[in-house]
């Protein structure tokens, strides 16, 4: 087979299976970026967790806890965060689904 017909079909293969799926997430991420609403509740870059308050084109607001609010770049934002069933738990009552760490070991 001809090298130049070989490095094409590499070219190509490396193109769908890196560059598409790629170019597919950041724009997914610019979009969740662009679609952010007062009151969600988000994770920045470096980790923070917060509810948003103020938008802005490049800027927005954060409440990260009580009377505490920052400004970062809208594109710090890395998630919007999706409530954890645990939360649904009442205070340190344990979901009665999760497995008992003593029993577990057992007695043998």
């Amino acid at each position: 087979m001809n090298p130049l017909v070989v490095i094409v079909i590499l070219a190509v293969l490396f193109w769908v299976l890196f560059a598409l799926p790629a170019r597919r997430r950041r724009r997914d991420h610019e979009a969740m970026q662009d679609d952010l609403e007062i009151g969600n509740e988000i994770i920045t870059a470096g980790g923070m967790h917060g509810v948003v308050h103020e938008l802005d084109d490049r800027q927005l607001r954060i409440e990260i806890a009580p009377g505490v609010v920052v400004t970062v770049d809208r594109r710090a934002i890395a998630a919007v965060a999706v409530p954890d069933d645990d939360d649904e738990a009442v205070d340190g009552e344990a979901d009665e689904t999760s497995p008992d760490p003593e029993s577990a070991s057992g007695d043998r």
